[in-house]
């Protein structure tokens, strides 16, 4: 039981089958093989920009910003695909990656050369990109009727059985593992969530290593602002409000310590297919929006709780805490 206990993942996906078979006992239609992938493409954008923010909490910041990010490059890409319609769909999609890296870069740029604290800097910027989504589209949103079919389409189509967009999840996952288990740059950002006073005398530059984890947040949530108002078809200065907070719920209720240096790239997927399950299943058994949010943030407070009691560690402090940067 201890060696269970040490893998969340596992406690995590037998939740995930309990609560599928508390609902299937009710409605067996739920745990249909279709409305199971339903649920998983419904979750695809959600794993995406959560895999992006457990980069973050690994090296012991937070990025706030991630929604406001992918609220302004969606509207910036719906409304040049509306003025030119003819601009290939991959290029526009580069076009996200890039502003969306861009916006992460100035986060992490705040947080290394100027020591501001990542969660006062992210909460700036969350403020300063929602206002550019009003000013750049002075308030107007931009609807299905403006965009090409290929625009809206992409995501849609169908390879091997599965919408491109879950695709688009499952390669990101691996392209996250390969990250975090066969690069440098991947135990980087494990050890100095661990202790960045040590990681600094083993050669890794702290700052460096922070400012590369929210260039890449930044560049998926670029990524997702393309999925996202491409799937919903609607580009507004609404979109994603408030939708940082699911993110880091997701990275939380998989296994991330908000303390740094603990995560894994699968607790992250999990977490995010549990609150997809959730967002799924409650409303089928008639459960009000209010218990929605209630039960949602019960299994944030939970997650916390055994990620607070599994890290305790026996032992002393060898080395003083000091400023690393």
């Amino acid at each position: 039981m201890k060696a269970l206990g040490k893998h969340r993942e596992i406690w995590l996906g037998l939740a995930i089958l309990l609560l599928l078979v508390i609902v299937t006992a009710r409605f067996p239609r739920f745990a249909q093989p279709q409305n199971l992938l339903t649920i998983f493409n419904d979750t695809s954008i959600l794993m995406m920009l959560a895999l992006g923010q457990m980069l973050v909490i690994l090296t012991r910041s937070i990025d706030l910003s991630m929604a406001a990010n992918l609220a302004l490059t969606g509207m910036i890409v719906a409304m040049t695909n509306a003025a030119f319609p003819g601009v290939p769909v991959p290029l526009l999609m580069a076009m996200c990656v890039v502003i969306g890296a861009g916006l992460g870069a100035f986060n992490g740029v705040l947080v290394w050369k100027l020591s501001i604290p990542p969660i006062v800097v992210t909460l700036g910027t969350l403020t300063i990109y929602r206002g550019l989504v009003f000013v750049i589209s002075n308030g107007a949103w931009v609807n299905a009727a403006q965009m090409s079919s290929d625009f809206i389409n992409l995501q849609r189509t169908v390879f091997l059985g599965l919408p491109l967009l879950s695709w688009f999840a499952i390669v990101a996952a691996v392209l996250f593992w390969l990250l975090m288990t066969r690069t440098p740059l991947g135990r980087s950002f494990y050890a100095i969530g661990v202790n960045p006073t040590a990681s600094v005398y083993t050669g890794i530059n702290v700052g460096r290593t922070k400012f590369m984890a929210f260039t890449i947040a930044g560049a998926m949530a670029g990524l997702c602002g393309y999925l996202w108002v491409s799937r919903y078809v609607i580009a507004s200065t609404e979109v994603a409000s408030g939708y940082e907070l699911t993110i880091i719920a997701a990275c939380v209720i998989g296994g991330v310590s908000i303390a740094g240096g603990i995560g894994t790239v699968g607790g992250v997927l999990l977490g995010a297919i549990f609150l997809g399950v959730i967002n799924n299943a409650l409303p089928v058994i008639n459960i009000s929006p209010f218990w929605q949010m209630a039960i949602s943030g019960s299994a944030i407070l939970l997650a916390v709780v055994l990620n607070a009691r599994g890290e305790k560690r026996k032992g002393r402090i060898i080395l003083k805490k000091a400023e690393a940067v």
